[in-house]
């Protein structure tokens, strides 16, 4: 049997740190900390969670820190909570009132 993609869940919890390339399907939450690479379907960077990577997703969510490139291939949202630098490209981009957003900013359609 099929497993749901939409069932698919993962967490890198706080207190844990990854240094390399994370990947996979469905939703993973950060809370703790990643540097090198994420990519996946629906990435979100919960409030106490920090990357430090390229991340490419259909969708992310910031709520904690990101350093680095970040690719959404359909929203890029940043909550009010949350700290974006580096280089954005994405379809639809929403920043909370609060969040930050310090970075080269392009919004357009991105072709796979």
């Amino acid at each position: 049997m099929k497993r749901d993609d939409k069932k698919n869940f993962s967490i890198i919890d706080a207190g844990f740190t990854v240094d390399g390339t994370v990947t996979g399907k469905g939703r993973l939450v950060i809370k703790g900390t990643v540097k090198g690479t994420v990519t996946g379907d629906n990435v979100v960077i919960a409030e106490e969670g920090a990357v430090y990577a390229d991340a490419r997703a259909k969708e992310i969510t910031i709520g904690g820190t990101f350093d680095g490139q970040v690719e959404a291939e359909k929203a890029l949202v940043i909550l009010s909570t949350g700290k974006c630098s580096g280089e954005v490209k994405c379809h639809d981009l929403v920043v909370e009132a609060g969040g930050l957003l310090n970075a080269n900013v392009s919004c357009k359609s991105i072709k796979s």
